[in-house]
């Protein structure tokens, strides 16, 4: 696990002068966090949020965060919206990806894409390590997947870096306004 730490450290350390964090954060209860979920959750993903909050990166892609006073932004509160809105979904016949049809797999949200509605997750098998996870981007207004191998601060900043791999990302000098491309919104700086 030593070179998982050293993973993430190196893609936060790359992604913080691309994108500056704000400099002070939330305190999370991780162990509350993850109780209510049911499961631990990444090291990197926890050491993102401890670096910058919830919030905006590039414009586009959220940052949810546990205990965000917003449940629009909170980890745990989009869980459990994202668990019913899927299961709403598959019932009325829309098709599962494949890499969910096997038992027990479940999706975690830790991201979505402003205005696209696109969601970010993880994958969540049983049996595998949180740092093991794929991230899988849901298409917000339509039944296509993308898997990703990588971890959710290689994410950003393979998008925020303008070199993702993901179709919806391509082209983010075109999504995004210059002023946002290289910045962090926290969430606590919108009004609730």
């Amino acid at each position: 696990m030593p070179e998982d730490h050293e993973k993430c450290d190196r893609f936060i350390a790359a992604l913080t002068p691309l994108c500056p964090p704000p400099g002070t954060v939330r305190t999370v209860r991780w162990a509350a966090a993850e109780e209510a979920l049911g499961t631990a959750l990444p090291t990197d993903y926890k050491r993102l949020v401890e670096t910058y909050g919830g919030g905006v990166f590039a414009g586009t892609i959220w940052l949810l965060e546990p205990d965000c006073p917003d449940p629009m932004y909170d980890l745990v509160a989009q869980t459990a919206e994202r668990d019913e809105i899927l299961a709403d979904l598959w019932a009325a016949g829309e098709k599962k990806p494949v890499e969910i049809e096997e038992g027990g797999v479940r999706l975690v949200p830790w991201g979505y894409v402003e205005g696209a509605g696109h969601f970010l997750y993880w994958l969540v098998r049983p049996g595998a390590e949180p740092e093991e996870w794929t991230i899988v981007l849901n298409e917000g207004r339509g039944p296509l997947w993308e898997a990703h191998p990588a971890s959710c601060s290689q994410f950003l900043l393979d998008v925020v870096a303008g070199t993702s791999t993901s179709y919806y990302f391509a082209g983010i000098d075109d999504m995004v306004d210059p002023e946002d491309r290289y910045r962090f919104m926290p969430t606590s700086r919108f009004p609730a």
